[in-house]
């Protein structure tokens, strides 16, 4: 029987990914729910090629010379989420659009879906208690979709909480692993983005060359597996093979390695594991899992990762680094603010008099995460300001 799959962010490297893992057995599959932003240029090709029954796009632009062309198709194109019917529900639902833009859209598709695989960090960390509440009342199956929580949820299947002595999430280290310190002064968006294990989007990219991206994936599996946070780590793993490692008190450790792609854990989570993965991803060279290196975090070049403990001082810590650490990298791409300043200005926002004010109080509605959000910006751009205008 085929399933109904949605795609939110479907233009994206997530999205297209995802595509990639359903054209090799289009036969299994009924295309449903697309969204995209602004890429007319792919919008037009997914909506020839694929044939959703629904695009939902972002951008107001985009959206109106989308919907002049299309009107005619047997398409529903649509401006925003809150259109959509609840049933008949979609099979499978990837959420993958990035950013805290990603949060509305995931719980409205926990709404309309059998089972949400979310590959959107920003929604875990902000809003996993709405994101949860949701998935409860509609009997929505959740499955987090990035290598690392993936690799953490297979690692945890019958396994006691008790039994668990430290998780550690591996991070590549990015374009700056073996860089001095001093080197770092002078780092352009052009050099950050170039990742050497893994093809991301940019701002997935520059996070990664930060660490900031492992901050928040221990955030991340702090809430989606209910641990405490003394029982995460990061460690620098620059073959990138190797994406959780699970130590037990009883003395041994297990991991678990697949290559570099994305496609492993979401054609895994689309297919429950029930798939030979030679039928999705062809392997560009022979994989090897010999000469491993481990290596602790530096934090002379990730000083970013004194965040780690910072981020779980208050309930709403997270939302206020993600939305600096969003009109940061912007900044940065935009080439507005230096490199170190992303972990500046940071640092400084965790200082401000108003931190704690904001940073205590728990939202339960989307309403009040963006209030925490809204002032994490308008204070992060004032902080900008004030030193560069």
């Amino acid at each position: 029987m085929k399933k109904k799959i949605s795609i939110l962010g479907s233009t994206g490297s997530i999205g297209l990914s995802t595509l990639n893992i359903i054209e090799k057995k289009k036969n299994n599959f009924i295309p449903y729910i697309f969204s995209a932003n602004k890429n007319y240029k792919l919008i037009s090709k997914q909506i020839l090629k694929f044939k959703p029954k629904i695009f939902v796009i972002s951008n107001q632009n985009t959206f109106k010379k989308i919907f002049q062309k299309y009107k005619k198709k047997n398409i529903l194109i649509l401006n925003n989420f809150t259109s959509i019917k609840k049933k008949p529900l979609s099979d499978i639902t990837v959420t993958a659009i990035p950013g805290i833009a990603g949060l509305e859209p995931t719980i409205k598709s926990v709404e309309f879906s059998k089972k949400v695989l979310i590959a959107n960090k920003e929604s875990i960390i902000c809003g996993w208690e709405l994101i949860k509440k949701t998935a409860k009342k509609n009997k929505t199956k959740l499955v987090p979709v990035d290598s690392e929580h993936y690799s953490i949820l297979k690692l945890l299947e019958n396994k006691n909480k008790k039994s668990i002595k430290k998780i550690y999430l591996t991070a590549s280290g990015g374009p700056f692993l073996n860089y001095s310190a001093k080197q770092l002064k002078k780092i352009k968006p052009s050099k950050a983005l170039k990742h050497p294990k893994w093809k991301m989007g940019k701002k997935i990219s520059i996070d990664s060359s930060t660490l900031m991206n492992k901050i928040f994936e221990l955030v991340e599996a702090q809430k989606l597996f209910d641990l405490p946070s003394n029982k995460l780590d990061i460690i620098i793993h620059p073959n990138s093979l190797v994406h959780a490692i699970l130590e037990l008190n009883n003395g041994l450790t297990n991991l678990i390695s697949h290559d570099t792609t994305m496609k492993i854990p979401l054609a895994n989570a689309i297919y429950d594991g029930e798939i030979d993965i030679k039928e999705i991803y062809k392997y560009k060279k022979q994989y090897n899992i010999s000469n491993l290196i481990f290596r602790k975090v530096d934090s002379k070049i990730f000083p970013l990762i004194k965040l780690k403990e910072k981020i779980f001082k208050y309930y709403s810590s997270p939302i206020i680094i993600n939305a600096a650490n969003e009109i940061l990298v912007d900044q940065f791409l935009k080439k507005k603010i230096g490199f170190l300043d992303i972990n500046r200005f940071i640092l400084a926002i965790l200082k401000d008099s108003n931190y704690k004010k904001y940073a205590i109080k728990k939202p339960i509605t989307i309403d009040q995460i963006n209030v925490i959000d809204l002032w994490a910006r308008s204070t992060t751009i004032k902080k900008i300001k004030k030193k560069y205008v």
